[in-house]
């Protein structure tokens, strides 16, 4: 329809106009769970008819929508071999949380992102999926952050799922009309501003970037309502030059690896140096404190964590030498016994996101009990390399 004028009509302010060189973009700001937004979105497409539609989401992220029976098809042993059970984790948060709100409001979150989809295969117009993926989102975020503010970042997501804060009528029109993931994202990142450049600046160049690449001069960007000022406003710069940089994971610093090896390499260096100077009995006591200093703790997290007995014995088995290599930890290890000795069944899956907002549905749901086991092992043998070094190096220089 290259004589239709673009747009044929006026919309609310929830739509924005962008010119680009022969581009004209419609820019469609929405709120994850709100029926208004699927609504509009579905009147602009078929009023339109654009070139093409863009979409806030990447390929998992859509197909976690287009296909709820997904999580028959997650292979959790893949996940750990490639150490991604922290990003699956802050994902399964967001999506609880945007659920719990979802079934207050009355519409489950990406409604609309998943209406643009069908409205546009309805009538023949390309779908381009113009976000970032959302695991290079994370862990972006978690690379850029210290430690400490790890803690907060966890912390701070998961007090969201157990707040049951009444809302009343206003909050909830509130609601409708933002994006609330963007809201939790901003709230997060005014706390923690580097993860806040991965998880709401680079995607704004990001989607900018890619919306700019989609075939056709008429185009329809269904975007979060969050991230409507920062394309509109980065838009007319020259980004292309900065999509490899942030589609990629940055790799851990050598200061970072250094620092890694260097404890195992000092713990074992005190053992052979106490050895030499006091025997190699009081080497071996040493050594036998090491093992029960980092078997012990882990393994009480697995207990705490109602783990299968053959993950509880590999957590003390596998603690005391993990805790010597930075390459994994004794949570990866026990988490993936755990997955073969108790791996969880489809409907646990399926109910994730209403067990995760109750304390004991954590522990009852086995896919979270799995994250259990990772967090409380990890943390055991933590603890255990901290005591056993102190006790290490205090008999070094004794």
């Amino acid at each position: 329809m290259p004589n239709t004028p673009f747009p044929s009509k006026k919309y609310s302010d929830d739509v924005a106009v962008i010119q680009h060189d022969d581009k004209t973009i419609l820019l469609v700001g929405t709120a994850h769970i709100s029926q208004q937004s699927a609504d509009l979105v579905q009147e602009v497409i078929e009023q339109e008819q654009p070139d093409t539609v863009c979409i806030e989401l990447d390929e998992k992220r859509y197909a976690a929508l287009s296909n709820p029976h997904q999580w028959e098809n997650l292979d959790l042993k893949q996940i750990i071999r490639k150490k991604q059970l922290s990003t699956l984790l802050v994902n399964l948060v967001l999506a609880s949380y945007q659920k719990k709100l979802g079934n207050k409001i009355g519409i489950q979150p990406g409604t609309e992102l998943l209406t643009a989809a069908q409205a546009a295969k309805e009538r023949h117009i390309p779908v381009e999926l113009c976000d970032r993926d959302v695991r290079i989102t994370l862990r972006r975020a978690w690379k850029a952050t210290s430690l400490w503010k790890k803690f907060y970042m966890m912390a701070s997501l998961l007090t969201s799922l157990f707040d049951d804060t009444e809302l009343d009528e206003e909050k909830l029109a509130e609601l409708r009309r933002n994006d609330v993931l963007s809201e939790l994202m901003n709230e997060i990142g005014t706390a923690l501003p580097a993860a806040k450049a991965a998880l709401i600046d680079e995607r704004d160049v990001f989607m900018a970037e890619k919306i700019k690449q989609a075939p056709g001069n008429r185009i329809v960007a269904v975007v979060g309502a969050g991230h409507m000022e920062g394309i509109k406003r980065i838009f007319p710069e020259e980004n292309s030059g900065r999509m490899e940089e942030i589609n990629t994971i940055p790799p851990v610093s050598k200061g970072w690896k250094f620092f890694g090896w260097s404890i195992p390499v000092a713990i074992l260096l005190s053992l052979a140096i106490i050895g030499f100077r006091q025997g190699a009995g009081e080497a071996g006591a040493n050594a036998l404190y090491w093992i029960l200093a980092n078997g012990i703790p882990s393994a009480i997290g697995a207990v705490l964590a109602f783990a299968h007995p053959a993950t509880i014995v590999s957590a003390f088995a596998a603690a005391p030498i993990t805790s010597l290599t930075p390459v994994i930890g004794a949570g990866y290890v026990c988490a993936f016994v755990q997955v073969m000795a108790c791996p969880p069944v489809v409907k646990e899956f399926e109910g994730v996101s209403n067990d995760m907002v109750t304390l004991r549905g954590w522990w009852r749901n086995k896919l979270l009990r799995i994250f259990l086991v990772f967090i409380m092992t990890g943390f055991g043998s933590s603890i255990g390399t901290w005591v056993g070094g102190y006790r290490i190096f205090s008999n070094l220089f004794a």
